[in-house]
């Protein structure tokens, strides 16, 4: 069996290394790994994964630090990075998300349970394309969804990937108010426990760099993205 998807593992525990390599391989995986966050760096350019497994506490450059350098570097845009923690609290899974993670898994690792996390990231990475052009135009917005990049004017938005999601998925149904309920599902899942104040971080980060109107609260219900505001 044979998924087609790379994944590069990123932790400082040896053991915990052998053991996800070992099940990962055996779903079907071609997998690579780190023990720090340099050597992961160096090793995405040479071995460009589908998906990163990324270790939070690390010593020298932690699995933070690495997140938001990867995502600093357009080309990698695509690549998915969960983060892995045996931290508990709600702030260092916001922290994780916030920095660019795709999703996390805690600690310890069951690999029956990482491996379906696994699986329904990557259908969710493909689910997210929801357009059929590849450029969506809004007035002087512009949605290259292709090349993960957002333009206002000649200005480059510089969204990363979770701020780009939530933009592509308010922007396939202009005027349709999407429940929080519904974002978080499409966003993280439902295996995934994040709270409002998530969506209002991205919500938030989204209207600085694209502009306020775009974006419209529906007070105690969700976001829309403001159809009217543009002109085709």
């Amino acid at each position: 069996m044979t998924t087609n998807a790379k994944i590069l593992i990123v932790d400082d525990e040896e053991d915990i290394l052998t053991m996800l390599r070992y099940n990962l391989e055996k779903a079907g995986y071609e997998v690579c790994t780190a023990i720090d966050g340099q050597q992961a760096i160096a090793m995405v350019y040479s071995f460009r994964p589908n998906l990163i497994l990324l270790d939070i506490m690390m010593p020298g450059m932690d699995g933070i630090e690495v997140c938001q350098h990867l995502r600093g570097i357009t080309e990698f845009d695509d690549i998915l990075i969960v983060f892995l923690t045996a931290r508990n609290e709600s702030y260092t899974h916001i922290t994780a998300l916030d920095s660019g993670g795709d999703d996390y898994v805690n600690k310890p690792i069951k690999p029956n349970v990482l491996n379906s996390r696994i699986q329904a990231i990557l259908r969710r990475a493909k689910l997210n394309v929801v357009a059929a052009d590849s450029k969506i135009t809004f007035g002087e917005l512009t949605i290259d969804i292709d090349n993960f990049t957002v333009f206002v004017g000649d200005r480059n938005a510089g969204l990363v990937k979770k701020e780009f999601e939530l933009l592509i998925l308010l922007a396939s149904k202009p005027g349709k108010v999407f429940k929080r309920p519904e974002i978080l599902m499409r966003m993280w899942g439902d295996d995934v426990i994040v709270g409002d104040r998530t969506i209002d971080v991205y919500i938030r980060k989204l209207r600085e760099k694209v502009g306020e109107n775009y974006i419209q609260t529906v007070k105690g219900v969700g976001y829309r993205f403001d159809f009217q505001s543009y002109v085709k």
